[in-house]
Parts: C-alpha cells; structure tokens; sequence
C-alpha cells in the first residue's frame, strides 16, 4: 500500500466551550514502518465498521470547499501540506460551531491500493495503557484508539476523476440513529449521501431470491447460490468495496455468466452496477435468529424449505438432521426419565 503523501496535525477542543486550537504540522510525515502500520490499522478499522454511508461531493460553493481544495492539490496547483492546512482550518471552524465534539488528531493520507487512489482524513484520539518495561517496571504508555473511530471518510480518487456519473465514490462513518455527531463532518467534506445501502442491499438480494425461483434450482443449488452471494458480498465489505454485478454473475452460473446480470437489467430492479453492501443487512438475510422464554434458536436462511419447515397458521417449526452432539443430550436425558 504506497503512501504518497500524508500529515497529521492537532486540534487541542475541550468539552467546556473554551476556544480550540490548532497544531499544525508545517512538513509531511516521513516515510515508516510505523506509518504504514498505522495506515493498514485504521483501514482495517474503518472497513469493520458497519452502516457507513456512501455517496459524492456537493456541487461546488463556499459552503462545500473541501472539493476545490482537493481538486487544485490533484491538479498541482498546491501541494499536500497546503491542501491539508486549508482544511484542517475548515474543520476547526465547523468543531466551533458544533457543540457536540471535542477535538483530535486529524490524519490526511493520500495512498494507492492496486490501481486504485484513495484519501483517507480520519479524527483519531489516543488511549492511556499499562505496559511492562524491560526492567520489568509497569509504566503508563499513550496508543492510538482506533476502537473509537467515529469520524472518518475515505474518497475513492481514482472514481471521481474517471467517473462523472458516480454516486458512490465516497465512504464515510454514520453516527449512531439519532446522533448528529458525524453530520458536521460530512459537511466538512461537503458529501451528499448518493446510496441508501441498507435498500440497495435488500433489492439485490430480492433479485438473488427472484433469479433461484425463475431458475427452479434444487434446494442445493439455492444454497450454493445463497452460499456464493453472501461469502463475495462480505468479502467486499471487509474490503469496503461495493458489489460487482459484473463480477458476481459468474459467481452465481459460470456456466451462463451473464444470465443473473440480464436478470437484473431486464427485472426493473433499479440497481446501478456497483452496489455498496449493508452488512447489518446481509447478515439478517443470511441467518434467522430468535430467543424468548429459554429458547432460542438460529439457522442459516438457505435452510428454510430444506432441512427447516415452518408452518405459519401452526406458528411451529420442524427441524431434520439435529446437530449429533444436541440428538445425545436429547436422547440422554429422555432415557432418564
């Protein structure tokens, strides 16, 4: 992951209203192990993160100046240092407007991953520790908390450039439903939503359930398909990569790698080609899960029909093939009585 350019500078903002101020670094960071292990654990963190929104820059404007400011350093009209200044600067004036954040150490890094460009700004704090010296002392030590990593974005450089039509080349962590903590901060990057994930993620696997009925596939086959869908799809999130239709059709028959593609386009299903995942989303559609009264019960969603029959005027569920080591404890404890 070559990092071409990155810098951290420091905006000192206590919780008790009084005036915040900046530490800004005048030169970037050097190259280092370190700053490469800390690059590959904040994307590691971010890509965990689940319910990030997804969408693209406002229109140009002095409300929204992020977007120039990143195009005239990409078109060598300012260097990194400059661009990263200008919008640490924008950043301490929003933190002042907003009463519900406290400051931090804001990283800016430009990378390459693959083919691909991306710039990643990210808020981090740092946590207080124990370690054990050389000597054998106990000492306090300072590490960068990246459990706590709440406001961050990454643009995806290489799409925006190459892809006027795009709705989706910035990522970006949501707050939790009813926080207004990230908010102030997408409008430090000047992002308009573009996707509704969580509906993009049920669409596509409304299509996924349309095409295994139209196709009268064995139960088998539906949980290879179903298998197949969920596996790529979370392979991409852990990646925070959106879903290829392009690249999960052969998935799903390499034998006709078009026919779920056709399916999609010919079904009015509305999805656009690249479809960022929900994992919240996909995890419901992967496993039905539920608990009351001592019992509960969870099983992967392929199984229903197959070796799990419900029936809903009963309210009943009858199960085949129990687990070995439950039928034991079963036959166990009956023998018992």
């Amino acid at each position: 992951m070559p990092i071409k350019h990155a810098v951290i500078h420091q905006i000192d903002k206590k919780p008790d209203g009084t005036p915040s101020v900046l530490h800004a670094r005048q030169t970037e960071l050097p190259e280092s192990a370190a700053m490469e292990n800390l690059l590959g654990d904040l994307n590691q963190a971010y890509n965990a993160k689940t319910g990030k929104g997804w969408g693209f820059f406002h229109a140009e404007s002095g409300a929204y100046p992020f977007r120039s400011w990143l195009a005239a350093y990409l078109d060598g009209h300012s260097n990194f240092i400059a661009f990263s200044r200008l919008a640490v600067e924008h950043l301490q004036k929003l933190m002042e407007e907003s009463n519900l954040t406290v400051g931090g150490h804001v990283l800016f890094a430009h990378y390459q991953q693959g083919m691909t460009d991306y710039l990643t700004v990210a808020i981090l704090h740092n946590r207080e520790s124990m370690a054990m010296t050389e000597v054998l002392d106990v000492t306090e030590v300072r590490h960068v908390d990246l459990d706590q990593l709440h406001l961050a974005s990454r643009i995806n450089l290489s799409e925006w450039h190459s892809n006027n039509e795009s709705r989706q080349y910035i990522s970006f962590v949501k707050g939790k439903k009813g926080r207004k903590v990230s908010e102030y901060f997408r409008d430090f990057i000047g992002c308009q939503e573009g996707i509704d994930s969580p509906s993009e993620t049920r669409t596509l696997l409304k299509a996924v359930s349309d095409y295994v009925v139209k196709q009268e596939l064995s139960a088998d086959e539906v949980s290879e398909i179903t298998h197949t869908v969920i596996n790529y799809s979370n392979s991409q999130n852990k990646l925070s990569e959106p879903v290829s239709l392009s690249e999960l059709s052969p998935l799903i028959n390499e034998y006709e790698p078009q026919a779920f593609s056709e399916h999609i386009s010919t079904g009015d299903y509305g999805l656009s080609q690249q479809i960022p995942v929900d994992k919240k989303t996909l995890d419901k559609y992967a496993r039905f899960a539920g608990r009351a009264g001592g019992l509960s019960i969870a099983f992967e969603s392929s199984m229903l029909g197959n070796q799990v029959e419900f029936d809903p005027e009963q309210n009943t569920l009858l199960i085949r093939k129990l687990p070995s080591a439950l039928a034991d404890q079963l036959r166990r404890s009956t023998s018992k009585k």
